[in-house]
């Protein structure tokens, strides 16, 4: 199946979604302040918790870049909620892209319709709102987040 992905260069659709505490959280808000959306299938899988745990891990890092990192799949928010707590993040973002189901994983191209799940992927988008740099994975294989954060460094 065909996707249309965006690429760098797009503008970057603007949403808002709830994050695993319950609250709304609208990215690409905070001014000055660059956003990195880390699509991910599914809560509960060891690739996705690596994925997210790295993102928790370099939350220094991404501060010091000017850098909000978002995690965001298509599970709901009490399952991100108790997700977020046995795997440990508290200071990341965790976005419950689940009805419409998968609507902003759709919005950026990533939304595999068969599977019912967002696609894994890093999206990082300026603080103009366009979109930077984006990289799609398998299914299969954990980010890099180093790579991430010397992109991010790079493009400063």
């Amino acid at each position: 199946m065909t996707h249309h992905h965006l690429k760098a260069g797009d503008p970057a659709p603007g949403f808002s979604l709830i994050n695993q505490q319950e609250k709304k959280v609208t990215p690409m808000v905070l001014a000055g302040k660059k956003t990195l959306l880390s699509f991910h299938p599914l809560a509960w899988t060891s690739v996705c918790e690596i994925q997210m745990r790295s993102l928790e891990i370099k939350k220094s890092i991404f501060d010091e870049l000017d850098v909000i990192a978002y995690g965001i799949s298509v599970d709901s928010v009490p399952s991100k909620k108790a997700w977020a707590e046995a795997i440990g993040i508290s200071k990341t973002n965790l976005l419950a892209d689940f009805w419409p189901h998968g609507e902003v994983a759709e919005k950026y191209g990533l939304f595999y319709k068969d599977k019912g799940i967002a696609g894994r992927a890093n999206v990082l988008i300026g603080v103009d709102q366009t979109i930077e740099w984006v990289r799609e994975y398998e299914l299969s294989q954990i980010p890099d987040i180093e790579e991430v954060i010397d992109i991010i460094s790079s493009k400063k």
